[in-house]
């Protein structure tokens, strides 16, 4: 079975057969989120999502028609953008580069590696990639537009490009920045007024809310959101036998790359060098603990006054005595070989992102080997002897000392031209839904299968002569969302992992008994808390399904699904939102992106329309219905009158009175007096609210009031969706668990989205994730209202109305 794997461990293990025999028939439930296929990430040329209102050259245009500086009101310069949970007990200056030096500047002489000093945010896992990113001049200019200045046109506005789950969003800030003692607290350049490394890391911290959400994460996710790529990771211990080639390739091809040292704290890099700014503020939060215990009763219980230095990292990381740093990211800014006395010698660069404290071991800046190195080829190597945290280290001793590698491909799309192989990428955005489709790993039989689905088609084979087996190699990579950005409400990231099992033809969302009996065919090694996992796969063409999942269920939140392969293929979702695909339900679809079709538009499948259900007849397996043919069915009148249906008209008639209707209250107290015989059925019977909206809907001429032939026609269904209810209520507590819905729904003979099955669980469940029987019964009378209204639209039986806003 899957095993969750925390990032402090990230060990490998492989998951386990799955089970042959059948669980439990609880807990069914339904798939949820958004499907759809676009390219992964959009060219230079092609539009950005614009900021909030405007966009930067209407705001740069607009403050210098007006002679004044942008101020950002979305990101103030206050406490609010640098912190989210506490305060520390200095207070930062917000100033504007011309007010910290003399003729300050946006670039001088490029952006490069060395241009990017550490600042007393733990943020050095963004740096690295800052480093990586300076490699790449195309990329570099992707992120960080050039034609901005402090001279010519400055208005006190920047923008920097990033890329956010397959777009390119634009972010607009102004130039006020966090000083101490007229010193940038965070990130800096090695030249005092160059700013482009500390304004591109505020633009960072604005994406994300706050320069605190910056503090602690993994160089991956700042390139990936640099590129727009996808990361793969090897645990260098575990690391294949041509890693070195790999590394050497992944340069080459415009790769960027990081490799860090475990500390066994995880991989969450943190921490920030030494400063006098830090070592003062250590001093200060030292004093005010002393004040604290010298003055007990000052307590900050219950207030949001409580000092704190989290944004700050008191605990540095380890130094070795070779010069590295534990728990800390460092780029990988070349590979190289040399020749070293006729013996070729293999050598890897890397950058620290403090700026300083560098590998002082075999071909470090100032090692004996470079004696033997001729001049012309130290060049070549850009062999340096300064103190700048860049340094070269050998590739046996990067493979004894580090034990983390992380390497961020480039897709085709990212770079205007990119002669290397092409991939075809497909991105399907989704989320899980507690109670719906956030169904846990395989380790939940009951649940697993209403996570969300999404078919993958591998469609042509590889081209590759000289490998025998018909194989198509695809990458498949799960994102979470805006779980660094959801920090101050508590998020963390999700533990997640996928598999993938062959389809066997079917086109529906695969029920819980295809798993119990199928065991997958291909899944991600892990389950760990990492923004993103990935996987490389080889199968044969043909049908998959991925199955996306958290480790745990019932954890709610969004990701996107991105499939690279490197011949056709298709991925989808399983039951598509684009509802042109009116295939892969085969009946009823609802269309919530009106959007993006006018008119509205409804799709049914004729043919398979819902069928009624009597009061007599049994739902049938899993959603199909017996025939019933209509000429021999017993008129009502003919009907025999049982003594249940004598009592019945009874009750309607003393309570209904000469007039023969009820309202609301009276329509309460009819089923509720019959629901009470039915000791079997543990309920509290129905409320006044459900009542309202069936007159609502059963009403056909508009008085309010529903006749004994009306009512006698819904009783007739409840008696049927009771028969449903009770199969799914299994332990007999009057409640079923909301995952069960999809199947209780498809018994019922309604054919759902799963934007439906979502708000159905959002509008019905308790707190608990289960539905009683009075909202369970309220949902199905206005699902078939619903189907009874779709039907009366449409006139020509084309399984197509158009409806406009008055209908």
């Amino acid at each position: 079975m899957p095993s969750a794997i925390n990032a402090a461990v990230a060990q490998q293990t492989a998951a386990g057969s799955v089970p042959s025999s059948t669980i439990s028939t609880t807990a069914e439930g339904a798939g949820g989120g958004t499907g759809g296929i676009y390219s992964a990430i959009i060219s230079r040329n092609q539009p950005i999502i614009k900021v909030k209102e405007k966009t930067y050259e209407e705001l740069h245009k607009k403050c210098l028609e007006k002679n004044i500086l942008y101020e950002d009101p979305d990101f103030p310069p206050n406490e609010s953008s640098l912190f989210y949970s506490q305060k520390i007990p200095i207070k930062f200056e917000w100033k504007r580069p011309h007010e910290i030096c003399e003729n300050p500047r946006f670039i001088i002489g490029g952006a490069n590696r060395t241009d990017i000093c550490q600042g007393e945010l733990g943020d050095c896992w963004f740096l690295a990639a800052i480093a990586c990113l300076t490699l790449n001049k195309k990329l570099l200019c992707r992120v960080i537009p050039h034609d901005q200045s402090f001279i010519q046109n400055y208005a006190g506005i920047f923008h920097f490009q990033f890329w956010r789950y397959g777009d390119w969003v634009d972010v607009v800030i102004d130039d006020c920045l966090p000083t101490y003692n007229n010193q940038l607290v965070f990130t800096k350049s090695s030249q005092r007024n160059e700013f482009w490394s500390a304004l591109l890391e505020k633009a960072y911290a604005k994406l994300h809310g706050s320069y605190e959400a910056l503090k602690g994460g993994n160089t991956t996710e700042a390139m990936e959101d640099f590129t727009g790529g996808v990361t793969e990771f090897y645990e260098i211990k575990d690391a294949p036998k041509d890693i070195y080639k790999i590394m050497k390739h992944a340069i080459d091809r415009g790769s960027l790359m990081a490799s860090s040292i475990d500390d066994n704290l995880g991989f969450s890099y943190g921490s920030a060098p030494r400063s006098d700014i830090g070592e003062l503020i250590a001093r200060m939060v030292k004093n005010l603990e002393n004040a604290q215990m010298s003055h007990p009763t000052v307590d900050y219980q219950g207030t949001d006054e409580r000092p704190a230095w989290t944004i700050v990292p008191m605990q540095y990381e380890t130094r070795m005595s070779c010069g590295l740093v534990k728990g800390h990211a460092y780029s990988v800014t070349a590979v190289e070989e040399t020749t070293l006395k006729g013996e070729k010698i293999r050598l890897v660069r890397l950058r620290n992102p403090w700026g300083q404290v560098e590998w002082n071991g075999p071909w470090s800046d100032k090692s004996e080997e470079w004696n033997f190195i001729n001049e012309a080829e130290k060049t070549r190597l850009q062999h340096k002897i300064v103190e700048d945290g860049e340094f070269w280290i050998s590739f046996e001793d990067f493979m004894r000392h580090f034990t983390k590698l992380e390497i961020c491909n480039l897709t085709p799309d990212t770079l205007e031209a990119d002669k290397l192989k092409t991939w075809t990428v497909s991105v399907n955005e989704g989320r899980w839904v507690r109670g719906c489709s956030a169904g846990g790993c395989r380790n939940y039989p009951d649940t697993f299968w209403t996570n969300p689905q999404y078919r993958l088609k591998l469609l042509e084979e590889d081209d590759d002569p000289e490998d025998e087996e018909v194989i198509c190699s695809f990458l498949v990579a799960l994102m979470q969302k805006n779980r660094r950005k959801e920090r101050k409400l508590g998020a963390n990231l999700y533990t997640i992992g996928f598999a993938i099992y062959e389809m066997h033809g079917t086109k529906h969302h695969l029920q819980k008994d295809f798993f119990l009996y199928n065991a997958s065919k291909a899944r991600s090694k892990t389950y760990i808390n990492m923004r993103e996992i990935s996987e490389r796969f080889r199968l044969p063409p043909n049908e998959y399904v991925v199955i996306p999942s958290t480790y745990e269920p019932h954890q709610e939140g969004e990701f996107i699904l991105r499939v690279f392969s490197e011949k056709r293929s298709l991925s989808e979702m399983v039951i598509a939102k684009y509802f042109p695909f009116h295939d892969l339900l085969g009946n009823f679809y609802f269309l919530f992106c009106s959007s993006f079709f006018q008119p509205i538009i409804f799709v049914s499948d004729r043919a398979n329309s819902n069928k009624e259900l009597t009061a007599d007849e049994d739902g049938g397996k899993d959603g199909e219905k017996p025939h019933v043919d209509e000429k021999k069915r017993p008129s009502t009148k003919t009907r025999e009158r049982t003594e249940e249906e004598n009592q019945f008209r009874n009750i309607f008639r003393q309570i209904a009175g000469d007039d023969m209707e009820i309202n609301a209250e009276e329509l309460r107290n009819v089923l509720n007096n019959v629901v009470k015989k039915h000791k079997d059925l543990r309920t509290e019977g129905f409320e006044l609210e459900s009542c309202r909206s069936m007159i609502a809907l059963m009403d056909t001429d508009g008085s309010g009031k529903i006749n004994f032939d009306e009512f006698r026609h819904l009783w007739d269904k409840i008696k049927s969706w009771q028969k449903i209810f009770k199969r799914y209520d299994t332990d007999h507590s009057g409640t079923i668990n909301s995952y069960e819905m999809r199947n209780a729904v498809n018994n019922a003979g309604f054919r759902l989205n799963n934007q439906l099955y979502d708000i159905i669980t959002m509008r019905y469940a308790d707190k608990n994730m289960n539905i009683d029987f009075d909202s369970f019964i309220c949902c199905f009378v206005r699902l078939d209202a619903m189907f009874r209204a779709f039907h009366a639209f449409d006139k020509d039986g084309d399984g197509i109305i158009k409806l406009n806003v008055l209908e």
